[in-house]
């Protein structure tokens, strides 16, 4: 029995930036399922408020546990992008995240699978339980095969196996959730960056020379990490994503089938159609799309 239905009653959607919180919302909204919406004030956008949500700054820890009880909320979903870790030396906090500063602030500290494990210790401390965005929206998922009418050739199969690889070593240090790889070799790796900065990157990296410039070569991955906390850090390619793999022209977006969020599909698959870059959803022990 998945979390999502182990406990009942309303589920409380915490919202960052990006098109996915909404998309998850309506999904749940679509369930049945009664929910409320609490938006991180400078991280969510306005695409959050037919959704009514409560809308919070980073230092309101203890009325954001006060909006769960009055709600009846027992489980939680965090969704979407945050640009920024919370510095709390510049926040003003309430009352209850004073009391839980401590927590709060060696929580803060490692890399981002490290930092998600304990802010959800943090909240399974209080009672709360954190379900996986994949658990209420499965939608979202990429699905197994080609996306798009382009496909990857024999070159890019090779650079997905490649990059899937790498992505899987590199997993033990908690970067790498993407990674460009281009003739066998790894032109790029997601660091704290983020995907659309090493896309930017790989631009440039053509435009001065360092990489092969001519026709679209090259392919993105992205895939989750071993042992990465899948139920809050779930990697996501939308058409941004795509827009800076057409702008660093690569071949296409390998994505693990079941493991990536794809956030506005259609307009992604459009788009990905449109630049003549394949997408496509692969499993982890074949690169090859629809095996």
């Amino acid at each position: 029995m998945s979390a999502a239905k182990s406990v009942a009653g309303p589920l409380a959607i915490v919202a960052g930036g990006g098109a996915l919180p909404a998309e998850v919302a309506a999904a749940v909204a679509a369930s049945g399922r009664p929910f409320i919406v609490i938006a991180i004030r400078g991280e969510a956008g306005p695409e959050m408020e037919p959704f009514s949500p409560h809308w919070l700054d980073w230092g309101q820890i203890g009325r954001f546990f006060d909006i769960l009880k009055s709600a009846g909320c027992r489980q939680i979903v965090m969704i979407g992008s945050v640009t920024r870790r919370p510095d709390f030396r510049a926040v003003t906090p309430d009352l209850g995240a004073l009391a839980r500063l401590p927590k709060i602030v060696a929580a803060l500290i490692g890399g981002d699978d490290t930092v998600l494990k304990r802010v959800i210790r943090i909240f399974e401390d209080e009672g709360v339980t954190i379900v996986a965005a994949q658990d209420v929206a499965p939608q979202l998922l990429a699905p197994q095969g080609p996306l798009t009418r382009g496909r990857p050739d024999a070159a890019a199969l090779a650079d997905i196996e490649a990059g899937s690889r790498l992505v899987a070593t590199l997993g033990a240090f908690d970067i790498g959730q993407g990674v460009v790889v281009l003739g066998g070799r790894v032109a790029a790796v997601e660091a704290a960056e983020g995907t659309d900065r090493m896309l930017e990157r790989v631009a440039e990296l053509k435009t001065i020379g360092r990489l092969p410039a001519k026709g679209r070569r090259g392919v993105l991955v992205k895939r989750t990490k071993p042992g990465q906390e899948l139920r809050t850090d779930l990697p996501t390619v939308g058409p941004r994503t795509v827009e800076l793999a057409a702008a660093a022209r690569l071949a296409g977006i390998a994505v693990e089938a079941g493991g990536v969020l794809i956030a506005e599909r259609g307009a992604t698959i459009a788009a990905a159609d449109k630049a003549k870059l394949f997408l496509a959803g692969v499993r982890l022990d074949s690169a090859e799309p629809g095996a």
